[in-house]
């Protein structure tokens, strides 16, 4: 062997041995996420809700932990001098070798992204050296397993009655149901007028996927019925009754229920997916309208949501030419927020520096959106995607844009060449801020649609306080409609638990001088909360006002919520429906203490939320 060969042997079988330990490190992890939604199944058998409330939470650290743990290996391992830009090269084409036959390799290759972006400096951020567009096809990739990635029923032969008891009973609960056949019986009725399955075609059946999803109290199948040239998407959700019985609460059979189930507004699912695409494959024929980057992240693999959104983003900035601007409504005292028009998100930058009142830093700004992502958001909490180190096209940014960063966000904001670097930022989606909607209503004088603002105000607030959550900033601007009308909390920087603070009532005034002062005449501590002082900041405008009392008034009172903050703390879990209540079957059988949201708005879309996407 020459001297001139060895160095190449040597650097190829560096290159291959740190590509397997990055594969090896993502099969510990997603075996880790696995037996995780494994266990989810036993939490809901078990009816163990606070410790299904903290598996999920502990999942979402999961990826990141496997992350570190890779590096450090690696970093331990080699010496920086040994891996020089060409074994780098060598390194992804032995891991494109090594996924072959994988069954996640689209998860495999966001985690190989993972590592080399906490090895390598940015200008290695290209197709080179990481897998900036995806390598392996994820199409038609087969399942080792007995189970196949969903089960095929057909009501022909025995009736839909009995496919439809089929489809339940496959998968094995360890607990009875309270009356299975009048719950079915309920389900082909809903289907049966939903659907027009009174005239089956000859190829009628049911697809359902194979394992259960998990969220909060509940349990969910997923199927469509085809029938000719069509197809219908539904949801069984599983719950337990109050004597501890299963129970078919309803059938989702509309769209916009079933993309509320699966908003971005609500926690991840916890399912068992050995070939993950093919379940996204399978929900994105349910909602073709939905990303496949927010499917993946509501299926808990929010790392391959991030990746899709971006490379989504990337494709969005080839085909546009707008420019990048302030986003509409007041600004906020912590962030600066900008959007794209043509982009249905925003982009948020933590401020160098808040002026009074606010006491905050941007470390503690931080652990707020941590809590949340780590949260059950109900339903009522955008989901946030967080980025470092983004670069956009400076000449896609505003003058005005410009220099409010550079004024606002200087330690944040890095210009090199053509490009401007955003050390770090959060992502949502876009929303039109409540403030803006309720006084585009008033200006119209369209009092339906300022109720159903109100309304959905108010609900959304509850649904946070049965999920042990204060916002903390009450103010309109703080919350967002979506384009469906509903309501959801996005600004993190004053959230706290409910059970952190001290619901009081204002103390009675010694005398004249104290109701007359500018100044609490009382004590007042640090997590001190008064609720009849929330009308003075809210209800300014009279028809609010009078929407606001006939709904909610209770939210003024401190008996509200310290009442609730009692039940968290004696441990009870409170039902939050992830749909309507006047769609499910059997209300009695789980009553709730949260609230529910209006099917619909009153009417179409007001002009102010016709830019919006779907959720």
């Amino acid at each position: 062997m020459t001297q001139q060969a060895f160095p190449k042997l040597l650097s190829s079988q560096i290159a291959f041995d740190i590509a397997r330990t990055i594969l090896d490190g993502f099969d510990k992890h997603y075996r880790l996420f696995r037996q995780s939604s494994q266990d989810a199944r036993r939490h809901f058998e078990t009816a163990d809700w606070a410790t299904a409330q903290q598996a999920a939470r502990a999942r979402i650290d999961y990826y990141d932990r496997r992350v570190q743990e890779c590096v450090h290996v690696l970093q331990d391992a080699y010496d920086p001098g040994e891996l020089t830009d060409r074994v780098w090269r060598e390194i992804k084409l032995h891991y494109i070798g090594l996924l072959s036959g994988h069954k996640q390799p689209e998860l495999a290759e966001t985690f190989f992204n993972s590592v080399s972006c906490i090895i390598l400096h940015r200008s290695y951020y290209h197709n080179d050296y990481i897998f900036v567009r995806p390598v392996i096809s994820t199409e038609y990739i087969e399942t080792e397993e007995l189970l196949p990635t969903y089960r095929v029923y057909y009501p022909a032969a025995d009736g839909l009655r009995f496919a439809l008891k089929r489809v339940v009973t496959n998968f094995q609960l360890a607990v009875p149901f309270a009356d299975l056949d009048r719950d079915i019986a309920r389900v082909e009725a809903r289907m049966r007028e939903a659907f027009g399955l009174d005239r089956p075609e000859p190829n009628l059946q049911l697809q359902v996927l194979s394992n259960l999803f998990f969220r909060n109290k509940g349990a969910y199948i997923v199927g469509r019925v085809i029938n000719g040239p069509r197809d219908y998407p539904f949801v069984i959700p599983v719950l337990h009754d109050r004597d501890g019985q299963l129970v078919l609460d309803t059938v989702l059979t509309e769209v916009y229920h079933i993309t509320l189930l699966f908003s971005f507004t609500r926690a991840y699912f916890l399912v068992d997916m050995e070939v993950p695409s093919a379940y996204v494959s399978f929900l994105r024929s349910l909602m073709p309208r939905k990303p496949r980057s927010e499917i993946y992240t509501v299926l808990g693999l929010q790392k391959q949501g991030k990746t899709l959104f971006y490379r989504d983003f990337l494709q969005h900035l080839k085909h546009s030419s707008d420019c990048f601007q302030i986003a509409p409504g007041i600004r906020g005292l912590v962030m600066l927020v900008f959007e794209l028009p043509s982009f249905p998100y925003v982009f948020k930058v933590i401020k160098d520096f808040y002026p009074p009142p606010k006491e905050t830093t941007r470390a503690q700004v931080k652990e707020k959106y941590l809590l949340v992502k780590h949260h059950d958001r109900v339903g009522r909490m955008a989901d946030t995607l967080e980025y470092s180190d983004v670069a956009f096209p400076l000449a896609r940014f505003s003058e005005e844009l410009l220099a409010e960063l550079r004024q606002h966000a200087p330690s944040l904001v890095e210009i090199e060449g053509e490009r401007i670097i955003v050390r770090h930022l959060y992502i949502e989606r876009r929303m039109v801020p409540l403030n803006l909607y309720l006084a585009d209503a008033q200006q119209q004088g369209k009092e339906a649609l300022i109720e159903h603002g109100v309304i959905e105000y108010g609900n959304a607030i509850k649904d946070l306080v049965a999920a042990n959550i204060f916002p903390g900033d009450m103010l309109y601007k703080n919350f967002g409609v979506t384009r469906h009308g509903r309501v959801v909390f996005y600004d993190y920087d004053e959230i706290e638990y409910l059970t952190d603070c001290n619901f009081r009532d204002i103390p009675q005034a010694r005398n004249e001088e104290d109701e007359m002062s500018s100044e609490p005449w009382y004590p007042i501590g640090k997590h001190d909360v008064f609720p009849e002082q929330f009308g003075r900041f809210l209800l300014g405008n009279p028809t609010i006002r009078h929407y606001f009392m006939q709904h909610h008034a209770e939210l003024l009172t401190r008996a509200y919520w310290q009442s609730h903050k009692d039940r968290i703390l004696e441990g009870v879990v409170d039902d939050v429906f992830p749909y309507p209540q006047q769609i499910r079957f059997c209300k009695q059988d789980n009553p709730t203490t949260a609230q529910q949201t209006p099917a619909r708005l009153p009417d179409a879309a007001p002009p102010i939320l016709e830019n919006l996407h779907n959720e």
